[in-house]
């Protein structure tokens, strides 16, 4: 990420050491990079319009209503709906290692325009649920089609272009779309009021959280549980969700893994990889750093920063 800040850098103002502010705009959105050089607490910011936040470098420490404060690192991103106060604490930015974030704003009616599109395409089997970005503030930890979109979105805003707004317009409505997969997939794995557990979808969730660390589980045996050929399963599951299954096994087990690491600081990291369901230890690197940008061992190392 920090190669795609050059051009920022080259070009951008800095008049205060806390949240310096630089905004990027575009036909209905607007990209602002905020960087701190200094240790700072409880700063205090709000937007009148649904943002998604990202983490570029360094580390925050974030205050939300509904959650408990928690570390906020690169490669994760939060969904703040309009007028939704975020108070921040720096505990590690200097000025020779910023610590850096943007938050992405988008007009409410190309939100609203995509919501619509995505409404008439998905339904959740026995349900008749519409998704939206505006009732509840999302984290997202374990979400690599968001952090690429973020990445290009970064780039394509901060470098002129003569395609430029064409090519954000087409980022934006598929950054949206994300997203409400993301908010549906959340409300059917958080199902605590056991609404979907009678759909196929719903079965199958439940089948992989009670046998996450089973080597054998794989998309036939998926199939099966869902009454569906392999091949409509996939495409029902990865429709209705924004993920295939088997990436869906994967975040969950790296989520676990991420536990395991947290908690278990005299665990190798094969006998971490082993323990989450994960055949070898190879494969397992390369699932972690996929999704969460980082090794293995350089997150064991920045939690204990």
């Amino acid at each position: 990420m920090k190669s795609l800040l050059n051009q920022h850098k080259s070009t951008r103002k800095l008049t205060t050491l806390v949240e310096n502010r630089t905004t990027y705009n575009a036909d209905y959105a607007e990209l602002n990079i905020f960087e701190t050089h200094a240790f700072a607490e409880k700063i205090s910011l709000t937007f009148n319009f649904p943002i998604i936040a990202s983490m570029l470098t360094g580390k925050k420490i974030m205050h939300l209503e509904g959650f408990e404060a928690f570390n906020f690192f690169p490669g994760e991103s939060v969904v703040m709906p309009t007028n939704k106060e975020m108070v921040i604490d720096f505990p590690v930015a200097t000025k020779e290692n910023p610590t850096q974030c943007l938050a992405l704003g988008i007009d409410t009616f190309k939100i609203d325009e995509v919501v619509e599109k995505f409404n008439q395409h998905v339904a959740i089997e026995k349900e008749n649920n519409t998704w939206d970005l505006e009732e509840t503030t999302s984290h997202l930890i374990n979400n690599s089609d968001v952090n690429h979109l973020i990445e290009r979105l970064t780039y394509t805003f901060t470098n002129n272009n003569k395609s430029k707004d064409v090519l954000l317009d087409l980022m934006i409505q598929e950054l949206i779309v994300r997203l409400l997969q993301t908010k549906a997939k959340s409300l059917i794995i958080n199902d605590q009021n056991q609404v979907f557990n009678d759909t196929r979808i719903g079965t199958v969730i439940k089948y992989i959280k009670d046998n996450l660390t089973n080597k054998d589980i794989n998309v036939d045996v998926l199939a099966k549980k869902a009454y569906m050929s392999t091949s409509h399963f996939h495409k029902q599951f990865k429709n209705t969700l924004g993920i295939s299954p088997i990436d869906y096994i994967n975040s969950e087990k790296i989520k676990f893994s991420k536990k395991l690491i947290k908690e278990s600081k005299d665990f190798r990291m094969s006998d971490i990889a082993f323990k989450s369901g994960f055949n070898n230890t190879s494969y397992f690197n390369r699932q972690f750093k996929k999704m969460e940008m980082m090794t293995p061992q350089q997150f064991k190392k920045s939690i204990s920063i």
